[in-house]
C-alpha cells in the first residue's frame, strides 16, 4: 500500500511538471516559448542536463532571452534557479545575469534582479511581482563581462500564484528559504518518511501524512546555552503589508524561545511574533500583523539551553493583505511628506507664532545664481529669519505627523548664502508628543556658498513624530538666507534605499553609468567626475543631483557618444536633463544599433538637437521604434569648453512647458532678483 501511495505521489509530481504554470520553463526539451534575440549572443538549449546556457565561445557581449507574453491580476512570485561560472572571482568586469519586466506601453525595461557572484552549485533567487493590470515579459539578459571563459545557465523558471515568502515546503528548492549554517543546530527538511532525529516528529500540516514535508529543529546537538538556529527567507521586493500566518508544532522539555524576526537590508531586526506556548501537540496555527514597506526578510529563529530541549517545527507560511486583526486604513504613504514646493507647501506648515521665516519664492536665473533645484526655474523656499518677530532669528518649517516605529530616509537639498559662518545655521529637529520632546537629528557643518547640496538622514521613532526644518542666525549682523528645496521621504535606511535598484529611464551618476556607454575611451571621453571640472571657470562647481558628487564632463576636441540600448520609445515621452557647456552640445535619436557617424538620420530619429549653455532642457518626440539617445559634445574655440550633463529622466507623456529663461547680464542690479 505504501509503494502504491509512494507511486501514486510521483505521478503527481510528473503531472504537476507537465501542466508547467504560463512563463513557467524547466528546459526539458524545449524553450517553452521562451525566445532568444538574434542581435546577441545565442543561447543554448542542453535537454540532457534540462537547463539552458551562454558563454564566451561566442563573440559578443551579452544575451537577451525573452518569454512569451503573460498576464496577471494577482499577485505572482518568480523563482529562477541559476548558475554564474568563472575563471577569475576578482575581474573588474565579472559576468552579470539580470531579469527585466517588460510591460506592455512602456518605454523601459525595468531590473528587478541582477546577480554577478559565481558558484559552484544552482542558486535560486525569488522576485514578488505585484498585481497589474497590463501585459508582460520576463526578460533575462546574460551580460558576459572581461571573463575569457564565462558562462551563464539558467535550469528552471516558475511563476506561480501568490507571495514569494509563502511556503508548504513540498518542493526541493523549499521556495527559496535558506538555512543559517550553526555547527551544532540547523533548520533540516522533514517528513517525506524520513526518520532522521531523535524526536519524534510529526507529520507534515499541508498534507497531513509522512510523506508530506515541512521544516523542523532539533535540540539534540546543542552543545553551548542559546545555541540559535534562524531560518531565512526570500527577501520582499515589493511593498506588502497585511497578515502573516503559519502553522508549528513544539515539544519542550527545557526551555526553548521561538521568534519571528523582520530584518531590513541595512541588518536591523524587528521583532513581531513570540510562542507564549511551552507545548503544542498538535500543528498550531500562528497569525501577526506583518508589515513591510521596504525590503525585508522573515526570519524564524529558535534558541535552545540545552540538548534535552525539544524540537520545533514548521509547515504552510502563507500571506494575505488583509491584516489579521481586522484593522483599517491605507498604509502611510511617504509622498505625504515629500515636497518640491512647485504647487505649493504641500503639508508643510510654519507656527504663525514664529512669523514668517519660510517664504516660497522663485529666482530669476544668471550667471551668478542657479533657480531652485527642481528645475532651475521653479519654486523653492527660502529663509531670512533677520526680520522675524520672535528672538534668537529662527524660522521654523513643520512637516506633517509620520506614524511610529518605521524607518524613514529623509533626503532634501538647501544652499546657505551671506553667512559668515555656516556652522548650525540650518538644522533638522524631530519633535514628538505636541513638542515636549525635540531632539536635532542633523545641522551643517560647512558647505558651499550659493550650490544646492543634499543632505540625508535615517531615523526611526517609537511614537508619532514630525521633521522640523530650523532656520537660525547667530546675530543680526552674520544673518544670512537659506533656501530648501525638493524635500523627500523614503520608507527604510538611506543605505538601504542606495541598494534598491534604480529607475528605468533615469541616471544620476552617483554609483555608476547606468546603461550608457561609450563606443570608445581615451581623449575625446565623457569622465565621471565630482566637484569642479579641471579647467579654472568653466563647468560647474558641482554635481546638480547633490552639489557635491558625480557628473559626465568633457572637455576634449572630439565628440563622444553615450546610448542606453534598452530604451523604448512608444507615444510620446520627455527627457529631463541637467547640463552646463561652453561649447556646442546636442543629442541625436538613432535606430537600435550603434550608428558610426551621426549620417545615419532617418524619420523622427537622427534629429540633432544644440542646446543653450547652462540649462536644463526639456525634449518630447514621439516613436514607436527602439532606439538610442546619443549625446555629442563639440570642443569650442577656448580651452575653457567643458561640457558636463547630469540627472537625466525619461518620463511618460509630453514635457510640460517650459516658460522662456531670461539670461541676465549678472550685474547687480539683477544679481538678486526674487519673485515672491
Amino acid at each position: 500500500m505504501l509503494r502504491l501511495c509512494l507511486l501514486a505521489a510521483h505521478a503527481l509530481q510528473l503531472a504537476g511538471a507537465a501542466l508547467l504554470s504560463p512563463g513557467s520553463c524547466n528546459f526539458e526539451d524545449s524553450a517553452c516559448g521562451y525566445e532568444w534575440d538574434y542581435a546577441h549572443l545565442p543561447w543554448a538549449l542542453h535537454g540532457e542536463g534540462h537547463y539552458i546556457s551562454v558563454d564566451t565561445s561566442y563573440e559578443g557581449e551579452k544575451a537577451v532571452l525573452s518569454s512569451p507574453e503573460l498576464y496577471s491580476e494577482e499577485w505572482s512570485c518568480v523563482r529562477l534557479i541559476y548558475q554564474i561560472a568563472m575563471t577569475s572571482e576578482a575581474s573588474p568586469d565579472p559576468a552579470r545575469l539580470n531579469l527585466y519586466l517588460r510591460q506592455e506601453g512602456e518605454s523601459f525595461d525595468r531590473l528587478l534582479w541582477s546577480a554577478k557572484e559565481p558558484s559552484d552549485s544552482w542558486l535560486i533567487a525569488s522576485l514578488d511581482l505585484m498585481n497589474s493590470t497590463k501585459k508582460y515579459k520576463i526578460v533575462l539578459e546574460g551580460e558576459m563581462g572581461q571573463d575569457k571563459s564565462a558562462s551563464i545557465a539558467v535550469f528552471e523558471i516558475k511563476i506561480t500564484p501568490g507571495y514569494c515568502i509563502e511556503c508548504d515546503f513540498e518542493e526541493n528548492h523549499l521556495c527559496g528559504f535558506v538555512n543559517r549554517w550553526n555547527p551544532n543546530v540547523n533548520w533540516f527538511v522533514g517528513g517525506g518518511n524520513i526518520r532522521n532525529s531523535q524526536s519524534i516528529l510529526p507529520k507534515d500540516h499541508t498534507l497531513n501524512s509522512e510523506l508530506g514535508h515541512y521544516m523542523y529543529v532539533d535540540s539534540v546537538y546543542v552543545k553551548h546555552f542559546q545555541e540559535v538556529a534562524q531560518l531565512i527567507s526570500p527577501k520582499t521586493m515589493a511593498p506588502m503589508s497585511g497578515c502573516l500566518s503559519f502553522y508549528y508544532q513544539l515539544k519542550q522539555e527545557s526551555s526553548i524561545v521561538f521568534t519571528v524576526y523582520l530584518r531590513d537590508t541595512a541588518g536591523f531586526y524587528e521583532e513581531i511574533w513570540k510562542t507564549d506556548s511551552a507545548l503544542s501537540a498538535d500543528w498550531a496555527l500562528a497569525e501577526v500583523d506583518f508589515n513591510a514597506p521596504y525590503p525585508m526578510e522573515l526570519i524564524f529563529e529558535v534558541a535552545f539551553n540545552s540538548a534535552k530541549g525539544g524540537y520545533v517545527a514548521l509547515d504552510d507560511i502563507s500571506f494575505s493583505p488583509v491584516y489579521c486583526s481586522n484593522q483599517t486604513g491605507t498604509p502611510f504613504n511617504p509622498a505625504a511628506a515629500s515636497c518640491d514646493f512647485e504647487e505649493g507647501l504641500c503639508n508643510f506648515y510654519q507656527d504663525h507664532k514664529d512669523g514668517p521665516g519660510w517664504s516660497r519664492v522663485k529666482v530669476k536665473r544668471n550667471v551668478y545664481r542657479a533657480g531652485d533645484h527642481t528645475t532651475g526655474f521653479g519654486y523653492y523656499l527660502l529663509a531670512n529669519t533677520k526680520f522675524t518677530s520672535q528672538p534668537g532669528y529662527i524660522g521654523r518649517l513643520y512637516g506633517p505627523i509620520l506614524p511610529g516605529n518605521l524607518q524613514f530616509c529623509l533626503r532634501f537639498y538647501y544652499a546657505l548664502y551671506g553667512f559668515f559662518k555656516m556652522s548650525g545655521t540650518l538644522a533638522v529637529y524631530i519633535f514628538e508628543e505636541n513638542h515636549v520632546v525635540q531632539e536635532k537629528i542633523w545641522s551643517v557643518l560647512d558647505s558651499p556658498k550659493g550650490v544646492w547640496t543634499q543632505a540625508e538622514i535615517s531615523f526611526k521613532k517609537p511614537m508619532p513624530c514630525k521633521v522640523v526644518f530650523v532656520s537660525w542666525c547667530k546675530s543680526f549682523w552674520d544673518c544670512g538666507l537659506v533656501a530648501l528645496d525638493d524635500v523627500s521621504l523614503s520608507l527604510g535606511s538611506c543605505q538601504a534605499a542606495d541598494l534598491l535598484l534604480p529607475n528605468p529611464g533615469e541616471c544620476n551618476f552617483e554609483k555608476d553609468e547606468c546603461v550608457f556607454t561609450q563606443k570608445k575611451r581615451g581623449r575625446g571621453s565623457w569622465h565621471r567626475r565630482r566637484g569642479p571640472t579641471p579647467t579654472s571657470y568653466t563647468g560647474p562647481r558641482g554635481d546638480h543631483t547633490t552639489g557635491v558628487e558625480q557628473d559626465f564632463s568633457n572637455n576634449s576636441t572630439y565628440f563622444s557618444i553615450m546610448d542606453p540600448t534598452a530604451l523604448r520609445l512608444v507615444n510620446f515621452k520627455c527627457l529631463h536633463k541637467f547640463k552646463k557647456a561652453l561649447g556646442a552640445f546636442g543629442f541625436a535619436l538613432f535606430h537600435s544599433g550603434f550608428p558610426d557617424t551621426l549620417d545615419h538620420q532617418i524619420d523622427c530619429l537622427g534629429t540633432i538637437f544644440f542646446l543653450s549653455p547652462s540649462s536644463p532642457v526639456g525634449f518630447m518626440k514621439s516613436c514607436v521604434l527602439p532606439l538610442q539617445i546619443i549625446f555629442e559634445a563639440i570642443r569650442g574655440v577656448s580651452l575653457r569648453s567643458d561640457t558636463a550633463i547630469d540627472d537625466i529622466l525619461f518620463q511618460a507623456g509630453p514635457c510640460l512647458e517650459v516658460e522662456e529663461i531670461q539670461f541676465s547680464s549678472g550685474y547687480p542690479d539683477s544679481l538678486n532678483e526674487i519673485e515672491y
